[in-house]
């Protein structure tokens, strides 16, 4: 109470001014690692997907990861600003048009992996062309574009409100569908996953769940590091209570994945056999130093979030950091665990450089390629990506109307 008391009694007005050179620069930096990574998608087209280490036993990379972890922290930005304005509660300081493109620089983050993952660019036309409607995976594109487009119009309208051309009650009814289509977006994409019940780490009803669970904490996260750094940049005035209402929201979100997290490796181990093996060698095997980075880091980001005095500025940043590397660890366990299993211990497989990492090695290189490691090729765009992501939210700081009113 009294934290609360002296962050509305004194409010912190931010004494740099955003913009200027260091924006410039910024601007420049992102886009010059865009180019690069173009450069190097270039190069990973003309050469072929065989220079990343996916394969057959690994069909899914990097790529898919970084698509999974963005659908998170997309979704869970769009629902952290709908929220109050779906329900009619106090928001938190006029954050929602900075969360909401932030969400939408995620979103298009997320495309653009499926994108690089898809071999080449004129794939995107064949997925409309000869689309599988009974597919979870053209569920998901379907879903994620109609996600875009509704996020942009969501912004569009709080600005229109704010100069009386929306009103509340259009922006209310906005608000709510923004909400349902955030939450669904986020468990189509956990469907992909859930309904393949030829993967033990895959097949389970929890999935859906899980993956909304994750994309409210590494989107709660992400909009807290934010909203903490244009605070100090003097892009916006800022109360300390409503950093605190985050954080508080943080903590709650993290207890509650970490819940789910403990009742999925409960069910896979519990009756042993194949899930004995998930819970094995996530804690133990290949995947365990994802798994404790995850575990760890989230709950020292929980304490972090629930303690007074551990609640500081520099400390909430650090804590909500924990806890997106956090769900990025979880999603690569996600992924990656899924194809450590072999489910097809029953038939025969030639083992080639196409089906096998690491072929080149010998048979000792082959066995070790099954654990997936990302090629510099894969690092390389997946750092280009995230720099045109970087370039699309600083241009939109710099040019779109963003700077908050108060809720």
């Amino acid at each position: 109470m009294s934290e609360n008391i002296q962050a509305a009694s004194s409010p912190k007005a931010p004494a740099a001014k955003f913009g200027g050179t260091g924006l410039t620069v910024a601007i420049v930096a992102a886009a010059v690692v865009t180019v690069i990574g173009l450069v190097l998608w270039g190069i990973q087209l003309s050469g072929g997907m065989i220079q990343t280490n996916m394969r057959n036993m690994d069909s899914w990379g990097l790529y898919i990861t970084m698509f999974m972890f963005f659908v998170g922290l997309s979704a869970g930005g769009l629902i952290i600003s709908s929220i109050p304005k779906a329900f009619g509660m106090k928001g938190f300081g006029g954050i929602s048009k900075v969360a909401v493109w932030t969400s939408i620089c995620c979103t298009c983050l997320a495309i653009g992996y499926v994108v690089v993952d898809l071999g080449g660019p004129f794939r995107v036309w064949e997925l409309f062309v000869y689309s599988n409607l009974g597919s979870p995976l053209m569920w998901d594109i379907i879903v994620l574009f109609v996600y875009l487009i509704l996020s942009i119009v969501y912004l569009w309208a709080q600005v229109r409100h704010e100069a009386g051309r929306v009103s509340a009650t259009a922006l209310r009814v906005v608000s709510f569908i923004a909400l349902v289509c955030a939450v669904l977006v986020h468990s189509v994409t956990a469907w992909i996953f859930s309904l393949q019940q030829a993967h033990d780490m895959w097949h389970t009803a929890l999935m859906a769940p899980w993956f909304v669970s994750s994309a409210l904490v590494c989107g709660t996260g992400l909009v807290l590091v934010v909203v903490i750094a244009l605070r100090a940049a003097g892009y916006l005035k800022l109360e300390q209570a409503n950093i605190v209402k985050m954080a508080k929201m943080l903590g709650a979100f993290v207890c509650v994945d970490l819940y789910f997290f403990a009742c999925d490796l409960l069910t896979e181990g519990f009756p042993g056999g194949e899930g004995a093996n998930v819970v094995a060698m996530l804690t133990s095997g290949p995947l365990a130093p994802f798994f404790w980075i995850e575990v760890i880091g989230c709950i020292i980001a929980a304490v972090i979030c629930f303690v007074p005095s551990l609640r500081k500025t520099p400390a909430l940043v650090v804590a909500a950091l924990l806890a997106i590397v956090g769900i990025f660890c979880k999603r690569f366990q996600i992924l990656d665990g899924g194809f450590q299993i072999n489910n097809l211990a029953d038939y025969g497989m030639a083992l080639t450089p196409t089906s096998v990492t690491n072929w080149t090695d010998g048979m000792a290189g082959a066995y070790a390629g099954l654990v997936y490691t990302p090629s510099m090729l894969e690092l390389g765009i997946t750092v280009g990506v995230l720099g045109l992501g970087a370039l699309l939210l600083l241009l939109g700081l710099k040019f779109l109307p963003l700077k908050p009113v108060e809720d």
